[in-house]
Formats: structure tokens, C-alpha cells, sequence
């Protein structure tokens, strides 16, 4: 017997003869056993609310002092109930509510969501295209703002025969159309994917289907009249009609003013729901490691002014494209500790970058896939190398960004002077330590930076002479120091610098990044 009560009778009756499907009058009964919500063929289960209450009728008054006495009710109960027809159980049942044969009336309140709807294959047919890879899913339903208006509607309408009746019934017991069609759907999808997949209500990867109904988009509309205060506009949102808001106005407005406005019960749809594109998203993938770049015509990122593109590639093309193909992901998001100019090269132990996969695929690597993955975009190209690649979590990426301006940098420069210089002329320089630079934005990186005048330290530097207007220039910096621009002095923008030390005019030929002193990621054993 499905868990129905006696007190339950009054709410059926209101609500079959409202035009409300079986599924939402289980709802409205506050039944919570999911199992009654599944498996079951509309007019059947109709059928069975049907001998349950004829039953009870027949039972109760034929049998009612011997059921009251009986040592052992529910047997005798149970054996009259199997031995029924369908036949006695309609005719039994003509005192509670005659249906047609063959109605196949759209509900009132779920609109069909949890009819036919509840059958679809949508959703599983968007998980097996996608060829995702999961254990465990978690199923989202976005449903149309006017349901939660009908549902009121048919609240009110058998909250007069509640309370009648002397009954107890709260609006907040009511089971919710969404929670319904969860219980529905959860066995039937993970049936369909084979019974491997677990339907949960945490998980990386989320099935949602959302539905619309424009017949009865307008249900709604009196509200904004009734309760503006509840329904203000915003960019991002295409109506002010939203769940939340429509809720939040359903809670203000009297029960009176209610029925001025919208029919009670709701009026007989003509055609259900129509279920959306189903949306399938995991959610995203971390991928760290470090990158050397040998080249001094290739950019981090994508060079592209005034709509044009200045380069062929980048160092993150050059490390996305196999990333994402492997992992199989929609997009990406590419950050760095730091970033160097195009005319750069950074050696040394290289630089701590991570990736955020967007919507990915597959998502599982073992250590021995990574370090193939590594391989792969190593062979690539020529003018990149990568180590230490590794998922990690969205958590540890604060590490990468706490190196940009905490931790210290090493540079080797090539440096011009327009005076000729003897060995002895640049030794003094080996022996400044911890000199303090007032940077103003450099000219170069104004377009994109605010214009301040940052503080950097620089720890160390050391000489190695080459001949009367070329040396190498070894520093050890704090992160974010402008080293060019220490250099050549950036017509005064940064000071001190090396024109003011050496007195003469001078110039940056090549740099190169030595270190990036940032312990992230871990490293990952050859």
C-alpha cells in the first residue's frame, strides 16, 4: 500500500478533481518514501489511489467493529485488498472522484515534469555524447517561476478542506516539485549509464536540465504589480520573473489579494514543459608545473594589438594545446608566477605556471600518463620545456600567486655602456647589497598598468666583465622588480639605476631569468 492516511482523503479528492497528476498529490500528501514516486504508469497509479480509498470506504463500513476488535487488522486488511479487482476497485472508488478512461489531462501544477517528462532520455543521452568520465553525478533541475505560482494556487485550494476537516497541514511539508523529479530520474539515469554511475548530491560533475513553459510564462506577471518591491532588474538577467524572486513575493502577498489576481485552482494547461538542451559541466582541473622558455621571439600569452596578431604562437599555446586535448576540455584559463617579455628566455629551474581545465572530459591521470603528457608537449616544440606537470588542487594555486610578489627573483643581463669601461669600473657593484629602488610605472606597461611608484629591493648583484662596453650583470630581486628599467633608467622613472652608478648612459642587451624562488609545485621525481 503506498503511505496514505486517512486524513489524506480529502486532499485527493481536491486535488484529481483540480485536474493534479498522481505524482503532486503524493506531494501534497507530504509522502517522502521516494519509491512511491517511481516506477509507476500514470492511470494505474491513479487507479491505485482509487482502490485504496474505495476500499477503505467498503472496509470502514462493513467491517468496522470487527476491524476495531481484531486482534490482527492489517492481515485482513491486506487479503481484501489482494483479492479486489480493478473492476470493484473503479466502483468502490465512484464515491472519491470518476475519471475518464484514456485522461490524459497536462497537471495543473508540474505542468508534466513529473509525467511523461520524468521518462525522458535527455539527460543520459548529453552524459554518454559528452563521453565524460565520472563515478558519481550530481542531477540539477531548473524549472519555469509559474510553478511555484500554481502550487500556491492549489495550496490554497485544499487548505479550506484542511482545515475543516481539523487537520494539520503545513506548506512547507509539501514535498517540492524539483525533489520529486530528482527521486524520479536518479534510478533511471544511473540504469541507463549501466548501473556504474552514483547519483549523489555532492560531486564534480553535474547533469542539469532545465525546462520552460510559455503558455503559461505570464502566471507570474501580477506579482510585479501586487509585490514590486520583490522584482527589481539586473544586467545579467534575461527576466525579473527568477524562482527566488517570485518565492519571496508568493510569502508577502495576502492569501486574499492572492485570489484576486490568479484563478484558484490554476487553469488547465493545453501542452507540458518543454525539457531544454541538457547541460553537462564537471568542474574544473588544475595542472601545475614549470616552464623554460629558450626563445627571444616568443610571448607568454597570445600577442595581439589593435586586433592583430604579432607572433605565430606563445608559451601558453605551446603548453595548452596537448594539455587540452588530453584532458579534453572545453577551455582554459592559463596564469603564471609572474611573466616574462618576449625577447626573455627563462632557464634555470624555469617558472611556476598552472592551468585551470574548464569542463574537462576526463579527468583521471596517473603519474605515468602525466609524465607522457610532459613528453608530449616537451617534443612539441623546441622553444619550450616543461617539468614537473601535476594535478593539483584549486587550493595549493594560492601558493603559486603568494611567489609573484613575495619571493625573490634571479636575472643574468647583458649589459652596454656608452663610456668605455675598464674591469675595475663596475667592481664596486658586486659589493651593493639590499639597494631599494622607487619604480614609477614603467612607460612600456603603462597601457596596462596603473600608473604608481612601486618600492623593490634589489638583494645582490655581481659583475663579469667582457670588454670596454659589455658586461654581465647577475641580480637577485624581489618580485616584480623592473629590470630593464633598473638598467637603462627609463628617462628617470626608476631610481636609482645603473646610468646614475656607472655615470654614463646604459643599455640592456639580452636578460634572462635564472630562478623563480617559488617552492610550487612539488617536484615530481624523473
Amino acid at each position: 500500500m503506498l503511505p496514505l492516511k486517512e486524513k489524506d482523503k480529502p486532499i485527493i479528492q481536491k486535488l484529481l478533481s483540480a485536474g493534479c497528476c498522481a505524482r503532486c498529490i503524493l506531494r501534497f500528501c507530504c509522502v517522502s518514501v521516494q519509491a512511491a514516486y517511481r516506477n509507476y504508469k500514470e492511470k494505474k497509479i491513479v487507479n491505485t489511489y482509487l482502490l485504496i480509498w474505495g476500499m477503505y470506504a467498503l472496509y470502514k463500513s462493513k467491517d468496522a467493529a470487527e476491524s476495531e476488535t481484531s486482534e490482527d487488522p492489517p492481515n485482513k486488511r491486506a487479503k481484501l485488498e489482494t483479492s479486489i479487482t480493478d473492476a470493484q476497485s473503479e466502483e468502490g472508488a465512484a464515491a472519491v472522484v470518476k475519471l475518464k478512461d484514456g485522461d490524459s489531462r497536462v497537471c495543473v501544477v508540474c505542468l508534466g515534469i513529473l509525467q511523461e517528462l520524468c521518462g525522458t532520455t535527455q539527460a543520459v543521452k548529453a552524459v554518454k555524447a559528452g563521453n565524460y568520465e565520472f563515478d558519481t553525478l550530481v542531477l540539477s533541475v531548473s524549472l519555469p517561476a509559474q510553478l511555484c505560482v500554481r502550487e500556491h494556487s492549489c495550496w490554497l485550494h485544499v487548505k479550506k478542506e484542511v482545515r475543516e476537516k481539523g487537520l494539520v497541514l503545513n506548506k512547507d511539508d509539501v514535498i517540492q516539485v524539483k525533489e520529486a523529479f530528482k527521486w524520479i530520474m536518479q534510478g533511471m539515469v544511473a540504469k541507463e549509464l549501466g548501473g556504474t554511475a552514483v547519483v549523489t548530491k555532492v560531486s564534480p560533475f553535474e547533469v542539469s536540465v532545465e525546462f520552460t513553459h510559455s503558455e503559461t510564462d505570464a502566471d507570474c506577471h501580477f506579482l510585479a504589480a501586487t509585490c514590486p518591491d520583490c522584482f527589481k532588474p539586473t544586467k545579467n538577467k534575461q527576466s525579473v520573473f527568477t524562482r527566488m524572486a517570485v518565492v519571496k513575493a508568493l510569502e508577502k502577498i495576502p492569501d486574499g489579494k492572492f485570489l484576486k489576481h490568479y484563478p484558484c485552482p490554476p487553469k488547465q494547461p493545453t501542452s507540458s514543459c518543454s525539457p531544454q538542451e541538457v547541460q553537462c559541466l564537471r568542474v574544473s582541473v588544475f595542472v601545475a608545473g614549470r616552464y623554460n622558455k629558450f626563445c627571444r621571439s616568443l610571448p607568454q600569452t597570445p600577442w595581439v594589438i589593435d586586433g592583430e596578431r604579432r607572433m605565430e604562437s606563445s608559451v601558453e599555446e605551446l603548453i595548452a594545446a596537448p594539455i587540452l586535448s588530453a584532458f579534453r576540455a572545453d577551455g582554459f584559463n592559463f596564469s603564471s608566477s609572474g611573466r616574462e617579455d618576449v625577447d626573455v628566455r627563462t632557464l634555470g629551474n624555469g617558472r611556476p605556471f598552472a592551468m585551470e581545465l574548464l569542463n574537462p572530459h576526463k579527468s583521471r591521470f596517473s603519474k605515468e600518463q602525466m609524465k607522457q603528457l610532459q613528453e608530449t608537449i616537451n617534443q612539441s616544440s623546441d622553444k619550450i620545456k616543461v617539468r614537473d606537470l601535476q594535478i593539483v588542487t584549486r587550493e595549493a594555486m594560492s601558493r603559486m600567486k603568494e611567489g609573484e610578489e613575495e619571493k625573490t627573483k634571479s636575472y643574468t643581463a647583458l649589459v652596454w655602456t656608452q663610456k668605455p669601461i675598464q674591469r675595475e669600473d663596475i667592481s664596486f657593484i658586486d659589493d651593493i647589497k639590499d639597494l631599494t629602488l622607487d619604480q614609477k610605472t614603467p612607460l612600456r606597461v603603462l597601457h596596462r598598468r596603473a600608473l604608481a611608484v612601486r618600492q623593490r629591493a634589489i638583494h645582490s648583484m655581481s659583475t663579469r666583465f667582457l670588454d670596454s662596453h659589455h658586461f654581465y650583470l647577475r641580480l637577485k630581486t624581489q618580485a616584480g622588480t623592473y629590470i630593464k628599467e633598473f638598467v637603462h633608467g627609463d628617462f628617470g622613472r626608476t631610481n636609482p639605476n645603473l646610468c646614475q652608478l656607472l655615470k654614463t648612459n646604459t643599455d640592456i642587451l639580452e636578460l634572462d631569468v635564472e630562478s623563480v624562488d617559488v617552492d610550487w609545485p612539488p617536484p615530481v621525481p624523473e
